[in-house]
């Protein structure tokens, strides 16, 4: 995740988690019948807002640093293709090329190469 993206992450998680104890605050003011409670409901509806506010903006940096900076490279289907066909290949022709060599433990006993205990 780049820089500005990661740090307005941040930010909204902190704004989010206050306006979260906020809101509970406000919650347990209005069951205790506290003249606090009025204000921190208003002051809850407000962090509300700016909760909402700091995760679009989240989205609208990623989106803005996708655009000057490309897109993030991963790997599509047709490079999975791609890839996967190639160890095939690779594979089919390192098993040519054993079974080409001979040289395995069969052909050595066969020949004599191998001592027998």
């Amino acid at each position: 995740m780049p820089d500005a993206v990661r740090t307005a992450a941040v930010r909204a998680v902190l704004i989010m988690s206050l306006t979260i104890i906020q809101a509970v605050v406000a919650f347990l003011c209005t069951l205790a019948g506290s003249w606090l409670a009025f204000p921190m409901v208003l002051s809850s509806v407000a962090s509300t807002v700016v909760a909402t506010w700091a995760v679009l903006d989240v989205w609208v940096t990623r989106q803005v640093w996708n655009q000057r900076h490309g897109v993030v490279s991963e790997p599509s289907s047709t490079a999975r293709q791609m890839r996967r066909e190639r160890r095939r290949a690779q594979r089919a022709a390192r098993a040519a090329e054993r079974s080409d060599a001979g040289g395995g433990i069969r052909d050595r006993r066969s020949t004599g190469d191998l001592s027998r205990a």
